[in-house]
């Protein structure tokens, strides 16, 4: 069957017919053609060997769609081998060379490092869409189901009861990742991943070049730092912010927790698209965390990538989520620091003193609350 590759492969039955219908291509490759093209032509340097006497070399095109039809579908090594008429092995080889070389090219084009100017534009955009002022990005964590490695013990067992490893984020209001900590195990919780990642060392170090602390919108109040949006699982800082327990809440408190409760759904719609778009993630991954690693790096990276390059026909997601998602956290008893304290006070008193529209929103939050 192998030897037959190049006259019944999928790739050579189908690929340049594929091209011909657009719509078919994106269906089958979850990207426009165009976006295809700009791909293949960053990665093709990567993905091309050399031919011998023995054998041709798999071209770069065949490479990329076995690799985007496995990230596409979820489907096993053994399923693409009966379509593509390579071996199973040959399959796995080729996906986890493909998955490193998407995260290494693409990555500093589609997610850079933020400077101030970025953290600026990402903060215009939460308040814009969400109207929270001074927040660069929502930050949350995904469980990605995979098999268990053995000799782990529960290492990778969390909470929900099945083997992962964690896809901690921070997202902008375009429902694009900024920044990354993949890997961790599934038995460690969020905010110690976040504590320990290098994107939560840097924040605590003052070297994630944010923006100087400024006045929000329309307050003579002193200046609020820039901060990042998360739920109950992290600990209250002077850039982190969390929800107002549920335990004894005012309508200020209320306010402040719905207004937070809308930033911070840009991380949980971020996580659902990519899941929809890149269907892996719909079962256990058959792999070892190192492979499964690379394939949710260069998911994400893909992410992005689609996210820029095919904006136009991206689904659009409600500009307001359902209110009956407020104060629906758990309630973890903390004892955050008092900088972390004074700033949540801050942007809860600025809050119910701009709201606009004050009556009918608290009257929303009470019947949700009852």
């Amino acid at each position: 069957m192998v030897s037959q590759r190049l006259q019944k492969g999928h790739f050579h039955t189908m690929y340049s017919d594929l091209r011909q219908y657009p719509e078919k291509f994106k269906g089958y490759c979850r990207m426009s053609l165009n976006s295809f093209d700009i791909l293949l032509a960053s990665l093709r340097s990567g993905l091309t060997f050399q031919d011998t006497t023995m054998r041709r070399s798999i071209s770069p095109e065949e490479r990329l769609l076995v690799t985007l039809r496995f990230l596409a579908t979820g489907n096993s090594f053994a399923s693409l081998h009966y379509e593509f008429l390579l071996g199973i092995s040959t399959i796995s080889g080729i996906v986890c060379h493909t998955c490193q070389q998407i995260w290494q090219r693409l990555r500093d084009a589609v997610m850079p490092q933020p400077k101030a100017e970025d953290w600026l534009r990402i903060a215009d955009g939460f308040y814009q869409s969400a109207q929270f002022p001074n927040c660069i990005g929502a930050l949350d964590g995904k469980h990605i189901r995979v098999k268990k490695p053995p000799h782990s013990g529960f290492l990778y067992f969390n909470f929900k009861q099945y083997f992962s490893i964690v896809l901690l984020a921070l997202v902008d209001s375009n429902y694009r990742f900024i920044i990354v900590d993949i890997g961790a195990y599934g038995s460690t919780a969020d905010a110690r991943i976040f504590c320990s990642s290098r994107m939560g060392e840097r924040l605590r170090a003052n070297q994630l070049a944010l923006p100087v602390p400024r006045r929000l919108p329309g307050s003579s109040a002193s200046a609020a730092p820039f901060v990042i949006v998360a739920d109950e699982g992290f600990a209250l800082s002077p850039h982190v912010m969390r929800p107002f327990p549920r335990r004894d809440l005012d309508d200020r408190k209320r306010v402040f927790n719905y207004r937070l409760s809308r930033a911070r759904r840009y991380v949980e719609c971020a996580f659902g698209i990519l899941s929809h778009k890149w269907r892996v993630f719909m079962s256990s991954l058959q792999m070892n965390p190192q492979n499964a690693t690379l394939v949710i790096q260069a998911c994400v990276i893909l992410h992005n990538f689609t996210r820029i390059h095919d904006a136009h026909s991206e689904p659009e997601v409600a500009p307001f989520p359902s209110i009956t998602s407020i104060g629906l956290e758990k309630n973890q008893h903390r004892r955050p620091g008092s900088a972390g304290l004074a700033i949540r006070e801050l942007f809860a008193d600025y809050f119910i003193s701009r709201e606009g529209a004050l009556s009918w929103q608290l009257n929303s939050i009470r019947g949700t609350l009852r």
